[in-house]
């Protein structure tokens, strides 16, 4: 199971917004500029993310995108369903081995916790890892 680009460039600025949040729209286009990412590519992706209430829009020369509730309410399950559907690291068939069948159900459920219980809150406040330890050899 991978997280094709769609996920991750719409987590980027999911994560963005939720940086940004209670400070105003924020553009695309520094969004864009910020991750050296497309700008055409990123309103490919605002649109679905719009049209589920994640995000929403502010016209006018300040205009931009803001989130579309609090950041601790939005988790990352929301968007990667959004953009990328239902996350299954196999597709589960009856017909396969009871126990197998049960190891991917429960990789699917694990990974959706994770999902779901990780805010945005939570990953626009992550520490980058600045204060770690340097070690020179």
């Amino acid at each position: 199971m991978k997280i094709s680009t769609k996920g991750r460039y719409g987590l980027t600025i999911m994560i963005e917004l939720a940086k940004n949040h209670g400070k105003g729209p924020l553009s695309l286009k520094t969004i864009a500029s910020k991750h050296d990412l497309s700008e055409h590519y990123l309103e490919q992706l605002i649109s679905p993310l719009r049209n589920a209430g994640l995000v929403k829009s502010i016209r006018g020369a300040y205009g931009g995108y803001i989130l579309g509730d609090e950041p601790v309410k939005i988790t990352a399950g929301d968007v990667i369903l959004v953009l990328e559907g239902p996350v299954s690291p196999v597709e589960v068939l009856e017909d396969e081995e009871p126990a197998k069948r049960e190891l991917w159900i429960r990789i699917r459920d694990a990974v959706n916790e994770v999902l779901d219980s990780t805010t945005l809150e939570d990953l626009a406040s992550h520490d980058d890892g600045n204060d770690a330890y340097m070690f020179y050899i």
